[in-house]
């Protein structure tokens, strides 16, 4: 049994995403992972996505957080919500001078916080490109196996998916692995936020619009 990793600190040098858990997916009767999302000046998550089994909810606290969800872009401002539910393809960058403050609420979470915690992982060891996505190899062995989890939108998935399975399958002889449990954990604790822990509620989850 891993040790509840709430108030664990995951970063990520190349996106500006400095992440402190919540709730732990692991630990929770929902498998729900929430968190407190911290993203600097000119941060923005790797690419474009979406979650074929999942739902993604955000709540704002700080700064400014552009949204492109389903094709139709958003400015999110504190107080501001959106949320994205499984398969609509969306994508997420910071916005102005002020480092932008997220709490967002992952369910199920455990599988998308074991691919998240690895890109983040490959990123502080310097393995992956500027946009914070892996080599092709590793690319395609993590996104086979999570494939239910999240997938980018290009190259199309329809050319992807039999493409990744063909590159998974040689990653794999050469000892390429979808997660890595040493990125999984972090030495880094810290007392989270009072704003954000505000936002969750009794269940620890991401409290409703009509009880924050």
């Amino acid at each position: 049994m891993r040790m509840d990793r709430r108030g664990q600190v995951f970063e990520n040098p190349v996106t500006g995403e400095r992440v402190v858990m919540l709730t732990d997916p692991e630990t929770h009767p929902d498998r729900v992972l929430v968190a407190h999302l911290y993203v600097t000046p000119g941060g923005r998550v790797a690419t474009e996505h979406f979650h074929p089994s999942l739902t993604e909810r955000f709540h704002v606290i700080r700064g400014q957080v552009g949204f492109l969800i389903d094709g139709e872009e958003h400015v999110l401002g504190p107080g501001d919500r959106a949320t994205v539910e499984q398969g609509v393809h969306h994508d997420w960058w910071q916005m102005g001078d002020e480092t932008a403050e997220v709490v967002v609420e992952v369910a199920p979470g455990d599988g998308f916080l074991e691919m998240v915690g690895t890109l983040f992982g490959l990123a502080r060891d310097g393995k992956v490109n500027r946009r914070g996505l892996p080599g092709l190899l590793q690319l395609a062995v993590t996104a086979n196996t999570y494939r239910d989890v999240m997938v980018i939108t290009s190259p199309p998935p329809w050319v992807q998916r039999p493409l990744f399975l063909m590159l998974a399958s040689i990653g794999h002889t050469t000892g390429l692995k979808p997660a890595y449990p040493e990125y999984l954990t972090s030495d880094e604790v810290v007392e989270p936020s009072p704003e954000a822990l505000a936002l969750v509620g009794e269940d620890d989850r991401l409290r409703d619009p009509d009880s924050a």
